[in-house]
């Protein structure tokens, strides 16, 4: 029994019916109505369990979800965003404060259970999470993965070359959330510690 029920099964509950319906199989579902269907939001306090859960699940790593539950229980500011497919949290995106010469986050990590991949689940997660990061007044998002896949939001690694980091290369990039708010800027990114300690 998935541990969060859909809006429509708690109302059903609410009514006193004792009989409900879990999720059903997605193999029933067409892929465009699974995104269509997918509500991206953020995330409650009492769901890191299963926040921390999805992350090891997804990358089979449990470092994933040491990362996301060690920010989120820290003194750093995090923004922790899900993609909800009726009553299954199915994808997760954190943005954690990091220090830098301008007001900035860091993206990571981003997962998406393996059932619902090929869906751009993952992609409205990263969307959603720059709209977001805009709306709080950050003014870049940096991030470290696969350029092809984050280029096509708008990431680039000229933007991250004059900052300073333990992960500087091809694959370290960043986006502007403001017009030329990157331009002229440089010095050092100070992340918080957990990502120090991944393994």
């Amino acid at each position: 029994m998935p541990q969060f029920y859909c809006r429509k099964v708690k109302r059903l509950l609410t009514m006193g019916l004792n009989r409900v319906k879990t999720c059903p199989n997605i193999e029933s579902f067409p892929k465009l109505m699974i995104i269509q269907q997918t509500v991206f939001r953020i995330a409650k306090a009492n769901e890191l369990d299963t926040v921390i859960a999805l992350q090891t699940s997804a990358s089979g790593q449990k470092s994933e979800g040491k990362l996301v539950q060690e920010l989120v229980s820290s003194e750093t500011t995090t923004l922790s965003l899900l993609a909800e497919f009726r009553c299954e949290i199915i994808g997760h995106v954190l943005l954690s404060q990091i220090q830098a010469p301008i007001k900035a986050v860091a993206l990571a990590p981003l997962a998406v259970l393996a059932p619902y991949r090929e869906m751009q689940i993952g992609s409205e997660l990263v969307r959603y999470a720059i709209k977001l990061a805009r709306e709080k007044g950050y003014q870049a998002i940096f991030v470290l993965g696969d350029t092809n896949y984050y280029e096509r939001f708008g990431f680039s690694g000229s933007l991250a070359n004059n900052f300073e980091c333990p992960w500087q290369g091809r694959n370290f990039m960043a986006k502007e959330l403001a017009e030329n708010a990157l331009k002229d800027q440089s010095g050092a990114l100070t992340y918080p510690k957990a990502f120090l300690e991944i393994e």
